[in-house]
């Protein structure tokens, strides 16, 4: 491997497939939340909220599925095929479980929002999409892992495709059971959620269908005996995965918290909130893209002892990153109240504030696309180099200990109201970017030189 210039060109065409993945993945969340805004302003606030609390419990296991691609990637880099089985396997088995451990939280959501000072109306909404999302969350995860391997084995395209293809069934399904034409059932918030559930048991289907047969990935044999276990890899995935679902969830956790504080200044705010931030959350799915076609490459640069070409992938993946993040600040800037209204029948009188809103929110949206960036692809690179501990303390300090105390005092005692939680996620981001790039950068030298040891 050599300078970064011969690595932005890999890394864009392994980023690709996955960025197309995740915007796919993204669309079907926004394709619920365009169509249950048209059914209802209360119904779009409360997929908001659901969505925020199914998220957070999602990611908390999800770290098993980013873990394995560096673990494959690197894996495969030394030639080491029964690694490759063994970490999939485990990491299928750590989805399963957690997923289980979630569904009683889920299935009693409802109470819990309401304690935490959500309307009683929007909290038992949003508990009925969650409940059904309880059935989903094994499927979400283990479809996860199963994206992560056929992605290390060079097969991001297959995820894609079958990704993309669930978008026209959702819509379909989401309008037959949300408003009920003809004989089907008027179902609202629980229609979206069936709807998303549905969908989610097909892809997975066809995801491990690929992974077993797809040419590529038959000599590894991931589903024979796969309900033996294998301990020392359970183990190893575990430690590996953990501490990256767990920095996930701090950072979903700072955006879970801004949308109950949001929640506080009522229906509106906490609507155009969602709006604004669904719409970043489209272009950050490009960033993530790009992060983990770093950690594949990271992970790559690693089981082969290349601090040369982990250097270089490094910088082509953040000028990527760069570029696309300069060029969604000028959309945002420029026409912050058309995509806003998107999301919005022009009939409702509530419109044009709920639009109003979010359209000043997008210019904090647009503020933090940069650093928002940044701190996503170091993140992804020090995945790669399998460091996940200590960046998962730099995220707790960086989103729970700086951005949400900022968001809270910007908002309330300062008084600048849903705008300062904005302002405060832009603090939380920068601090994560400035403290994860330079862990990454400060021991760039070592990284690979002991592939075997976990350097955190």
């Amino acid at each position: 491997m050599g300078p970064w210039r011969l690595h932005t060109l890999p890394t864009l065409v392994l980023a690709l497939p996955l960025i197309g993945s995740h915007l796919a993945r993204t669309a079907m969340g926004v394709i619920d939340t365009l169509m249950v805004g048209r059914y209802a302003v209360e119904a779009l606030a409360a997929v908001v909220l659901a969505t925020s609390v199914f998220l957070i419990l999602f990611m908390a296991g999800g770290g098993y599925a980013i873990g394995l691609m560096a673990r494959v990637a690197s894996a495969l880099a030394r030639g080491d095929d029964t690694d490759v089985r063994r970490a999939t396997r485990m990491a299928l088995w750590l989805s399963i479980l957690h997923s289980a451990l979630m569904a009683p939280l889920m299935w009693a959501s409802g109470p819990i929002l309401s304690a935490l000072g959500q309307e009683p109306v929007i909290a038992a909404l949003a508990q009925e999409w969650l409940r059904v999302m309880a059935f989903a969350m094994p499927t979400v995860l283990a479809g996860m892992t199963l994206n992560s391997y056929l992605a290390a084995l060079g097969r991001a395209n297959v995820v894609m495709w079958i990704t993309l293809a669930g978008l026209p069934a959702n819509a379909v399904l989401n309008w037959l059971l949300i408003f009920g034409p003809g004989p089907f059932p008027e179902w609202g918030v629980f229609g979206a959620a069936l709807a998303s559930a549905a969908i989610n048991w097909v892809q997975l289907a066809a995801l491990a269908l690929c992974a077993a047969w797809l040419p590529v990935a038959r000599r590894f044999e991931l589903f024979a005996r796969f309900w033996k276990p294998d301990w020392a890899a359970f183990r190893d995935i575990l430690l590996l995965g953990l501490p990256i679902g767990l920095t996930t969830v701090a950072e979903i956790g700072m955006f879970t918290g801004s949308n109950l504080m949001m929640g506080l200044f009522g229906t509106d705010a906490l609507a155009a909130h969602g709006i604004a931030l669904q719409i970043s959350s489209l272009t950050f799915m490009v960033h993530l893209g790009i992060s983990n076609a770093a950690t594949i490459r990271a992970g790559t640069a690693r089981g082969h002892g290349d601090p040369a070409g982990l250097r270089g992938a490094a910088l082509a993946a953040i000028l990527l990153s760069g570029v696309f993040a300069v060029l969604t600040m000028a959309m945002f800037l420029a026409i912050p109240k058309t995509l806003a209204g998107l999301y919005l029948s022009t009939s409702d009188p509530r419109t044009p504030v709920i639009v109003g809103l979010a359209a000043v929110l997008m210019i904090y949206a647009a503020a933090f696309q940069v650093v928002d960036a940044l701190q996503a692809v170091a993140l992804g690179l020090l995945r790669g180099v399998q460091d996940t501990r200590v960046p998962m303390v730099l995220a707790v300090i960086s989103y729970w200990l700086i951005g949400l105390p900022a968001a809270w005092l910007l908002a309330f005692p300062l008084g600048m109201g849903p705008p300062g939680l904005w302002a405060g996620l832009v603090v939380g981001l920068t601090a994560a970017a400035g403290l994860l790039l330079r862990r990454f950068w400060g021991r760039s030298d070592n990284w690979v030189e002991a592939p075997a040891r976990n350097p955190a």
